[in-house]
């Protein structure tokens, strides 16, 4: 029998929509907060560099997103203390704000399905610091509807791996045989199929990167028919 639900974030729940210039608002907007005007270059770096290597198809241990700035910073000289950086990231994550568009029946379905008795929980592929991640939950009115929300920077390992998803269900106290998972992206489905968990893709969305090594259980238009599972 189903008793729990886990989504993925961006472009299932939430609609990651970056605009052309969000990098550089986000560095503009952290240089801002500590004091400093900005260094010339540095978004042109990072998008050259480092941006590329955070999304690296195939890796599977999350990178440390805070120590990657600072060495950033210090490649343009700027040196900041623990606080100053803490200010940075939270200032250039709060300049993503438009970027992150909740899908418009994100709140009716996590209701809905609440209703029906089921543990809900969030499986993302983030790498932003994690008390920045949960925030957004909070703002946008998605954390006092799921039970349990689990990011890859506080778990320390990426979709599809299965570690992330034993993770979920520990915490949600749930069975892998109790479960199932959605996803936009075929290729996050391995590992919660390797547990036995069951997944659903929603087929609107382009499969990005590799390909699933055996596909979603269910394919579904969006997540108005996910109920229907």
């Amino acid at each position: 029998m189903l008793e729990a639900v886990l989504f993925d974030w961006g472009d299932t729940l939430m609609r990651w929509a970056p605009g052309p210039d969000l990098l550089e608002t986000g560095h503009v907007a952290g240089f801002r907060a500590i004091g400093r005007g900005p260094a010339a270059g540095m978004t042109e770096r990072f998008r050259d560099v480092y941006l590329a290597s955070f999304f690296e198809p195939g890796a599977i241990e999350e990178i440390e997103y805070p120590s990657q700035v600072r060495r950033l910073l210090r490649e343009f000289e700027v040196e900041v203390s623990d606080e100053e950086l803490g200010r940075f990231l939270e200032a250039e994550h709060d300049a993503w704000r438009p970027a992150r568009q909740l899908a418009s029946t994100s709140h009716a379905l996590l209701d809905s399905l609440r209703g029906l008795g089921l543990k809900l929980g969030l499986v993302s592929n983030a790498f932003d610091p994690p008390w920045l991640l949960h925030r957004d939950l909070e703002q946008l009115g998605v954390a006092a509807r799921l039970d349990v929300a689990v990011f890859s920077s506080e778990v320390g390992r990426r979709k599809p791996d299965a570690a992330i998803f034993e993770h979920a269900l520990k915490r949600l106290g749930a069975s892998a045989a109790e479960a199932v998972f959605v996803d936009d992206q075929a290729r996050y489905l391995d590992g919660a199929r390797a547990l036995g968990i069951g997944t659903a893709q929603i087929a609107r969305a382009p499969s990005h990167g590799e390909p699933s090594e055996r596909g979603a259980h269910r394919l579904i238009a969006s997540l108005a028919d996910l109920p229907g599972y």
